[in-house]
């Protein structure tokens, strides 16, 4: 086997994944810890889940008591891109990765992983790629403990402040996508305004979290779906 594509490699390619991720799952267990649940709950989520967005979008559902379908169709709008990201990601499996590695490998391809593991020009064996999962998941797990700790012992406002570093990974990861396509610029507004209108009129205010959010991302992909398939149109005409 090649010395790119053994385990030792998968960990060494993982490891500014999981210093990343450390950062990020920090603020997360903080944001959990203050939005009343418990530090057990906290890495319970992280370690079952490892999706950023998905999580954040989780725990104000959680927190306020909201409908398991509601909390689902939430987790599969957000995180759909991961089954495309999966299947493009299956083309560059060398032999040695069986069905079950798949469902395993699948559980811990996030953005980043699957950035790496694409990145490379041979195709990768079943051991690069647990080297290469395993350390973002400890990183997101550990980071997300040490975070709902903080948050359980520092002050409030301590604790507050720090909370801000999760609306600062939103904007890294809204921001630079904007910047390269005006449509998604255009998009993100959109989804901005259309919640501004759920959260201040009085009959919209009324309808639950999760599903704002589903009825905001849905409806401002659509809306810039439709016209860029009718620019498409104009442009083969």
């Amino acid at each position: 086997m090649k010395k790119e594509n053994t385990f030792m490699q998968g960990i060494v390619d993982g490891l500014p994944i999981c210093l990343g991720y450390v950062s990020v799952a920090f603020a997360f267990g903080i944001f959990s810890v203050g939005n009343g649940l418990s530090v057990s709950e906290a890495v319970l989520i992280s370690m079952t889940n490892v999706t950023s967005a998905g999580q954040l979008s989780a725990v104000p559902i959680i927190a306020m008591g909201g409908s398991f379908l509601e909390l689902a169709l939430t987790q599969c709008i957000i995180n759909l891109r991961y089954s495309l990201m999966s299947v493009s990601l299956s083309q560059k499996f060398d032999r040695s990765i069986r069905l079950l590695d798949r469902f395993l490998l699948a559980f811990v391809n996030t953005d980043e992983v699957f950035a790496v593991a694409s990145s490379k020009p041979h195709r990768v064996s079943r051991r690069y790629m647990y080297g290469l999962i395993l350390t973002p998941y400890l990183g997101w797990s550990l980071g997300t403990l040490v975070g709902a700790l903080a948050g359980d012992i520092f002050p409030t406002m301590l604790t507050s402040a720090l909370g801000v570093a999760i609306y600062g990974m939103f904007i890294a990861i809204v921001l630079p996508a904007s910047k390269k396509s005006r449509s998604t610029a255009l998009c993100v507004l959109l989804a901005i305004a259309l919640s501004c209108l759920f959260r201040f009129t009085s009959g919209l205010s009324k309808v639950p979290t999760g599903f704002t959010i589903i009825l905001c991302a849905v409806a401002a992909s659509a809306v810039f779906a439709l016209i860029d398939c009718a620019k498409g149109r104009e442009a083969d005409a």
